[in-house]
């Protein structure tokens, strides 16, 4: 987008949410792009600056969006392995470790998924989420591991991205949590908003915040001796809000094994068994693996589906714990 863009209202679409009247006009971005052009006062109506996604539009609205002309933080292009499960000429399929942040943000800037993406793609990567962050789609926890999938291209991101808007890609996760969750099958279902004694961490709230939709499930709960109680849970994600899984599970009583934010502080392990104690202590992270991908491919509309293996250091606990509880 170059230059200014400028629509007039339609008697159809009066009365229709801004955010989605953009992105059915622009092909080539999406809602969730749509709602950070308005956050970011783009966005006019009649001449008025507008900066809530959900304004109503009305019929002769006149809606102008500003060129976007702000200086980028340039993306520095760095050698960094990734782990490559499936590439075509729309997407890739990454296995992320655990340690790496998705993109550039405070205190990392050159050690990110973006900064190898840049490396080993150029710019042959969608441009939609800025130059920042070229072809990345959605993000997971930089102390969790697991699948992700970039979009290659403007129009591969655009579907995409609608699926994860319209919730229909299935994103399934594993992990360890202290404790047991009941009952031990479920669905959660609440609004996570910021917190407002730790601006860095996420809670539920009754009264605000976006809507969030964990399913779970209990595949086996451990109970050894010297060991305190530990559930292996499947979650399977409907939304994908900012430390859901995380927030969710804490709500339930329980945290995952290795958690620092969401976690039991001060934590001791001096009483438990000593080879469990030497796995946790060299976790370094939350116990917290994205397994499963699966997706409609934005090009051929087949079902796409990938499954990544667990990690080294969360699949010696759970052989530990398998070998103790037999």
């Amino acid at each position: 987008m170059n230059n200014s863009i400028k629509f007039l209202v339609t008697k159809k679409e009066n009365r229709e949410r801004v955010d989605i009247f953009l992105s059915k006009k622009i092909n080539q971005i999406t809602r969730s792009f749509a709602k950070k052009l308005i956050e970011s006062k783009k966005v006019k109506i009649n001449n008025k600056i507008i900066s809530t996604p959900s304004t109503k539009i009305k019929i002769n609205d006149k809606i102008v969006i500003d060129e976007i002309n702000h200086q980028e933080q340039k993306l520095l292009p760095k050698k960094i392995s990734l782990d490559i499960i499936y590439e075509d000429n729309h997407l890739i399929i990454i296995n992320k470790p655990k340690g790496m942040v998705v993109h550039p943000g405070a205190g990392n800037t050159e050690n990110t998924l973006a900064n190898a993406l840049a490396y080993k793609y150029k710019n042959d990567l969608s441009d939609i989420n800025g130059k920042l962050r070229p072809g990345i789609i959605h993000r997971i926890d930089k102390d969790t591991s697991g699948l992700l999938v970039v979009a290659k291209n403007n129009i591969a991101h655009s579907k995409l991205g609608k699926q994860f808007s319209e919730h229909t890609i299935k994103r399934k996760y594993l992990c360890l949590v202290w404790g047991v969750v009941r009952p031990l099958k479920g669905r959660i279902v609440s609004l996570i908003t910021r917190s407002k004694r730790n601006r860095q961490l996420m809670t539920v709230s009754d009264i605000k915040g976006k809507k969030a939709i964990t399913n779970y499930n209990t595949l086996k709960v451990y109970n050894i001796k010297d060991i305190p109680k530990i559930s292996l849970i499947e979650c399977i994600l409907e939304t994908g809000r900012t430390h859901q899984i995380r927030v969710h599970l804490k709500y339930k009583g329980v945290s995952i094994l290795g958690d620092k934010q969401y976690g039991k502080k001060n934590q001791t392990y001096k009483k438990l068994n000593k080879e469990f104690s030497n796995l946790i202590m060299n976790l370094n992270g939350q116990a917290l693996h994205a397994q499963t991908l699966e997706f409609f491919h934005p090009k051929t509309n087949k079902i796409m589906s990938f499954k990544s293996q667990i990690p080294e250091n969360l699949q010696n606990i759970l052989d530990l714990l398998n070998k103790l509880s037999s």
